[in-house]
């Protein structure tokens, strides 16, 4: 039997369909992203869940020419599928498919590149005052997570929305979940706001009541609000929103349809800020996800019956290995602090979280603060661990510069997920953490090459003065086969992991087991080749750079970071310098711009970081350097 979906004119032909047929869609756009999910991973549970909200938003606005902004893009599944993509979509995520993300270059629906969490209201506000500045008439609506409402960010868009009295509609999704469940005092709040809505009605009654008094009503009405000791706030709680200048519609049912697209046309008839308020249910439609909305927020391939996850590889995470040596060193000394930005399952701190919860904290989708915080706590003594993504960490490069580094606070950066991340593509790529952190003055930073070597240097962080930050990529406890031990940590050194005499390879943490299968290559091709584990990409190991320059003459370094500004950048400096003699170099990295999503074994190799790559580079370096013997 045909899909109703199938046969749609997207998303106009929504506007035609009765509320059976609506809801029809519904289911089948839910079974689209279910089956789709299953087979390429992806955002599942998010998804789900806003399913109905964005039928009920394509239902009402005119996309593209009114604009929608999805926070973050976690739950945007069902806008790409509305929006055109739908022949697309078995592609999700896939190297050459679409993106996991709303993109500018995919869609003229998706009017703003997302994927970072908190941006969707500054943006919707921009886009609304570039409207108005033009003249123009087109509806601007932003949705946003409760999640992603715990950003600062979030909070500044909303006071400057609520000051300029635009018209803009933000759509608060409320399913008390960002990845992990939320934290902190909005959670609660938006929490009571969910369970007490009659405390809100009943204060709306009030200023109606007041507001209705003869001649006095309106400057009365604004005395009581003022007067936050008044009997009205003793009972019922300030509506945070009203009081940044929104309009409050809410909270409603995030799943019914009819509710949805009359209150999004009230919220259009209103003008000025609007806020919507709608709570959701994460996973909705898949037992599995509504079960477990945290297994289910980013899933690789799973059983769709069952909802078993089909993992590829059983053995444990860098990221839970990480968690696992935190909680040892934790038992041995009570200064160690962890503090985690809502990712507390994703960094491995879970662990951490129920060993020690009062060590523990989890600020919230709040990176900035996570630093600063963890700024406070070091200058009175304590260690603080701080984990965050790559990606994410560069939304704090002002607090580690200011609050920690300026101050020679030891604060420890465990830096999750650098390098190239795969699937998620260019928002989530940790490339340039390298780059930002070897220029902060004081800052020491590592690359560890497996997880022998990780537990070593977070060791080695926990015991050393001064910030410090070491980084991995998102993989598993990384190639064992060459197994060498691991040499006690020294500040600044590198180690020379096999000799040669032909070309020296110098590489950084992630990269060292494909240079030396690189190296095994290069032998059998009568070439002699060097491979050095830098360890360090701040303070490099300068003296042991220039040994092994004048012993080769051809220096190749290898980094799954960025070229610019890398590992690469300071040897080469190094060599331009010091080095005796001509010395030829060349420098593997992520290149000079976005990469694009796909599997992360495709994405290294076509940056020359395979083993085939790397050896590749290293030959031809060789060749260059003979023929300019023979000239």
């Amino acid at each position: 039997m045909a899909r109703l979906l199938d046969g749609l004119d997207l998303p106009k032909g929504l506007r035609h369909l009765t509320l059976g047929q609506l809801q029809q869609v519904a289911g089948e756009i839910r079974e689209e992203i279910i089956g789709t999910v299953s087979e390429t991973g992806g955002h599942l549970a998010s998804s789900l869940g806003v399913v109905e909200l964005a039928l009920s938003i394509h239902t009402v606005l005119d996309s593209p020419n009114d604009k929608v902004i999805w926070d973050v893009g976690h739950q945007a599944y069902a806008h790409k599928i509305l929006t055109g993509r739908l022949s697309e979509f078995s592609s999700l995520r896939q190297y050459g498919g679409i993106s996991g993300f709303p993109r500018t270059d995919e869609s003229p629906h998706d009017v703003y590149n997302t994927g970072h969490s908190s941006t969707s209201i500054s943006v919707a506000l921009g886009i609304a005052k570039a409207r108005d500045l033009r003249n123009e008439n087109y509806s601007v609506l932003a949705v946003i997570g409760d999640g992603s409402l715990t950003g600062g960010m979030a909070f500044e868009a909303l006071n400057h929305a609520g000051q300029l009295g635009t018209d803009i509609i933000v759509v608060l999704n409320d399913n008390e979940m960002s990845i992990s469940r939320n934290v902190g005092g909005l959670a609660s709040y938006l929490s009571r706001i969910r369970t007490e809505p009659h405390l809100l009605r009943a204060r709306r009654r009030i200023d109606r009541i007041i507001k209705n008094i003869p001649i006095i009503g309106k400057d009365v009405s604004e005395s009581v609000r003022k007067l936050k000791g008044s009997l009205k706030y003793l009972v019922i709680p300030s509506m945070l929103f009203e009081d940044l200048g929104f309009t409050y519609l809410g909270p409603l049912d995030g799943h019914d349809i009819p509710l949805l697209i009359r209150t999004i046309q009230q919220a259009k008839a209103k003008g000025g800020p609007v806020l919507i308020h709608v709570v959701t249910k994460k996973g909705k439609g898949y037992p599995p996800a509504e079960a477990d909305p945290r297994a289910f927020h980013g899933v690789g391939k799973f059983h769709v019956p069952s909802g078993k996850m089909l993992a590829s590889n059983s053995s444990k995470s860098l990221s839970e290995i990480f968690g696992e040596a935190v909680v040892r060193a934790a038992s041995k000394d009570p200064r160690i602090i962890a503090i985690t930005a809502a990712m507390p399952d994703g960094t491995g701190l879970n662990a951490f979280m129920k060993a020690y919860p009062n060590r523990f904290f989890d600020v919230g989708i709040a990176e900035q603060h996570a630093v600063t915080m963890a700024g406070g706590l070091a200058s009175q003594g304590f260690i603080p661990v701080v984990a965050i993504y790559s990606t994410f960490l560069q939304r704090a490069y002002d607090q580690i510069v200011h609050d920690i580094a300026l101050q020679g606070l030891h604060v420890v950066f465990a830096v999750d997920r650098a390098g190239l991340v795969g699937e998620d593509g260019p928002t989530h790529h940790g490339n340039l953490d390298i780059a930002f952190l070897r220029s902060i003055p004081g800052m020491t930073v590592m690359a560890p090459v497996d997880d022998d070597e990780l537990v070593s240097m977070l060791d080695f962080a926990l015991n050393m003065e001064g910030p410090c930050a070491f980084r991995y990529p998102r993989s598993s406890a990384m190639d064992k086969r060459k197994k060498r031990g691991c040499p006690p940590i020294e500040y600044g050194r590198g180690v020379l992991l096999e000799d040669g005499k032909d070309i020296a390879i110098i590489a950084l943490g992630s990269m060292v087991y494909p240079s030396l299968d690189a190296a095994a290559i290069l032998r059998r091709e009568g070439v002699s080749a060097a491979v050095l584990n830098a360890r360090f990409a701040k303070p490099v190991d300068e003296s042991l750079i220039l040994e092994i320059s004048r012993e080769c003459k051809k220096v190749l370094v290898v980094e799954e970071a960025s070229v610019v500004g890398g590992l690469g950048s300071e040897v080469a400096d190094i060599i331009s310098k010091k080095a005796q003699g001509k010395v030829e170099f060349a420098h593997l990295g992520i290149p000079d711009d976005f990469v694009t999503h796909g599997p992360r074994e495709i994405l290294l190799a076509e940056c020359g970081l395979s083993p085939m790559g790397i050896s590749e580079t290293a030959l031809r370096l060789c060749s260059r350097c003979q023929a300019l013997l023979k000239v």
